[in-house]
């Protein structure tokens, strides 16, 4: 059973009814769900499921064989195949990761290196690099960055085909994370005109105004060429 993504085509969407296709001890498995699975260097949505007689935290979500799995805690009452239920997610904790998630690309596109691997975090986040000679300047970066930030660039979403990716390998750039393919096509997020376009299977936010105000905190020598650059809000 493949669960309808509803965060693929609306991520500003933080709740929705679904039906619940599977009872698991680990937690449930929905027709439908606003919950983005861990992946990508995106953690999982976190937030609640509930119904008259039965209401559980979602501790995380992630994929797993028999489509998108919400890993379940704290629960009270009894649940079923075929139940309703609301599902409810951190709406404050994705928002947060979305801007952060935007934020990278940004960086991405400023930064001339492969990125050989990353993390998305809802106060900070990181991008490795691969860059050779001296390591960029941190205040230099995040002026680029809040440049880029302030223009209010859209942030958009469309599709490609799997072929069309294997043409253009320049497209991708993270060399330590594969680009979502097999369903025959890839999730494209492209910033501004010709910013930044790569492929991408997490939330965004709609324009890069919403990102707001965040910096450069750190940049370390991890290796003879990794470089990586830590992203935090400004207080």
């Amino acid at each position: 059973m493949t669960s309808i993504e509803i965060f693929r085509s609306d991520p500003y969407l933080s709740a929705s009814e679904a039906m619940v296709v599977a009872v698991l001890e680990e937690g449930l498995i929905l027709d439908k769900t606003v919950f983005y699975p861990e992946g990508g260097g995106q953690p999982g949505d976190i937030g609640r499921i509930a119904n008259n007689i039965f209401e559980a935290d979602v501790k995380n979500t992630i994929k797993s064989t028999n489509g998108i799995l919400h890993l379940t805690d704290n629960k009270l009452g009894a649940i079923s195949e075929g139940d309703n239920v609301k599902i409810d997610i951190d709406w404050e904790r994705r928002y947060s990761l979305m801007r952060m998630h935007t934020a990278l690309h940004i960086l991405c596109s400023i930064v001339d290196g492969a990125v050989t691997g990353g993390s998305v975090g809802s106060h900070k986040s990181r991008l490795d690099f691969d860059i050779p000679g001296e390591r960029p300047d941190k205040e230099s970066l995040t002026k680029e960055l809040m440049e880029i930030v302030d223009r209010n660039y859209p942030v958009t979403s469309s599709w490609i085909s799997d072929q069309e990716l294997q043409q253009n390998p320049n497209l991708i750039r993270t060399m330590s994370v594969k680009p979502p393919t097999g369903t025959g096509q890839v999730r494209m997020i492209r910033i501004g005109d010709n910013i930044d376009f790569q492929p991408c299977g997490g939330t965004h936010v709609k324009s890069t105004g919403e990102v707001g105000k965040i910096k450069i905190s750190k940049i370390e020598n991890k290796g003879k060429q990794n470089r990586r650059i830590n992203l935090t809000w400004e207080n």
